[in-house]
């Protein structure tokens, strides 16, 4: 079963409202129950009663809201990359600040693959995102198939954990407080509409139920996915969540590859998640930024820096730097370790713990980036023969460490946790008595 915001009435096909949803089974990408969702009209959710995973949302106006937030979204970003972001007046230096400049400078000095990073994160998936939301939504909204839809929404869907504005408009609040100090800094207008463009982009993100969209285009094409299914042995989309016959290979609703779990998930995982451990230790040992000025040269690491700002006062920064560095990679680190092994060998916590650990993990590993774009605002800030600050070699091993465990948590399958559980409660081993007893179909690992 599954919960709804209003009303649980089971309502016939004919019925419902333009934008809703049949009754009809899925499968939760989270613990892998098998459920049946009751009908859904515009307005209304439903999420797994047994792991509380969001399954869908319809928005009261599920092909108006999602276009307007993405249509105000590109308005705004265009105004954010063409404007002022930030000025900084140094000893009779007044250097202007915008996104573009930034990525410019970052390629001048060769860190070509530090500007790579912060233009894809920042603009090119948020824009790319946008663009897709749009093609997909015209399509939806004129009720025609356009070339490539099933494609651009599985790329729209994976392209939300790699969009980044919210992050980088922190790690600016975090940079105008070391600045603050040594130099007076006005903001432009892109910096304030950059914070509106984080709770946009956001919305909009939140306002794209791709289960939805799917069942959308299949209703397009003549095809209604909630019918099309009269197999025994089925299998549920990892991605679109349709019941689907286990003989077919490929989704017949959303094109993605049928597979009871992620394959290889948990190698793939671990993989990821080794090479960023290999990569954190440097990341640590060398310097992260340098900063020249008239007579010195000062290479600092990230404890170095989190212990200068710290004994100069600024705490506040200091934790916010301490938490992004290091207690988030370790801990995610941690994290990661504690699940792979619980789910390949035995479960250290009961599933339903073990599930708000893997989602608490995969949802803070990107606020690491916040030190990396400090130090980018910083290097474009100082630029200048009086002082001047340079990203160290730690910077790239860092961005490294960030990605590989965001990777790492985002092909890990949640559901081999609830599969291990099963299989312990089969061999006689209850270790929790809060976990479910029902069970979708079980891989061995």
């Amino acid at each position: 079963m599954s919960y709804r915001s209003t009303q649980q009435a089971q309502t016939s096909l004919t019925d419902l409202p333009d934008g809703s949803l049949p009754a009809h089974h899925v499968g939760c990408p989270c613990c892998g129950l098998s459920l049946s969702i009751p009908s859904l009209t515009p307005g209304e959710y439903a999420h797994c009663p047994r792991c509380r995973q969001h399954l869908v949302r319809i928005e009261h106006h599920p092909l108006d809201t999602p276009t307007a937030y993405a249509i105000a979204s590109l308005i705004i970003m265009l105004i954010v990359y063409t404007q002022l972001y930030m000025s900084i007046d140094l000893l009779g230096i007044h250097v202007e600040l915008t996104i573009p400049y930034m990525v410019e400078t970052l390629a001048q000095q060769d860190y070509s693959l530090l500007a790579e990073v912060m233009f894809l994160l920042t603009f090119g998936s948020p824009i790319l995102f946008l663009l897709l939301c749009l093609y997909v939504y015209t399509g939806l909204r004129y009720r025609q198939i356009l070339p490539g839809m099933l494609y651009a929404t599985r790329t729209l869907v994976r392209l939300r954990h790699w969009i980044m504005v919210d992050v980088f408009y922190i790690a600016t609040l975090v940079a105008y407080i070391k600045i603050s100090g040594m130099a007076q800094i006005h903001f432009g207008l892109a910096f304030w509409l950059m914070m509106v463009l984080a709770i946009l982009l956001i919305r909009t993100s939140q306002g794209v139920p791709e289960h939805w969209i799917f069942y959308q285009i299949q209703r397009l094409t003549g095809n209604d996915p909630v019918l099309q299914n009269n197999s025994a042995d089925t299998i549920n989309c990892n991605y679109c969540l349709f019941e689907q016959p286990a003989s077919l290979n490929v989704c017949s609703v959303c094109g993605s590859y049928l597979s009871r779990r992620k394959p290889l998930s948990l190698s793939i995982s671990m993989a990821f998640l080794l090479a960023a451990i290999i990569f954190y230790i440097p990341a640590n040992l060398l310097p992260m930024m340098i900063t020249r000025s008239p007579g010195t040269n000062l290479s600092s690491t990230i404890l170095d820096g989190i212990e200068y700002m710290w004994n100069d006062g600024d705490v506040l920064i200091a934790v916010v730097i301490f938490s992004a560095s290091m207690a988030i990679p370790i801990l995610k680190i941690i994290s990661m370790l504690v699940l792979l092994y619980s789910a390949a060998y035995r479960p250290l916590m009961s599933a339903h713990k073990l599930t708000i650990l893997y989602r608490i993990t995969e949802s803070i590993g990107r606020w690491s980036m916040i030190d990396i774009f400090v130090v980018i605002i910083l290097m474009s800030a100082f630029s200048t023969p009086l002082a001047n600050v340079t990203p160290g070699a730690a910077t790239i091993y860092f961005c490294a460490v960030v990605i590989l465990t965001m990777v790492s948590a985002l092909s890990f399958d949640p559901r081999l946790l609830w599969d291990e559980a099963v299989q312990q409660r089969k061999h006689h081993k209850p270790h929790y008595k809060n976990s479910s007893k029902r069970h979708s179909h079980h891989e061995p690992i």
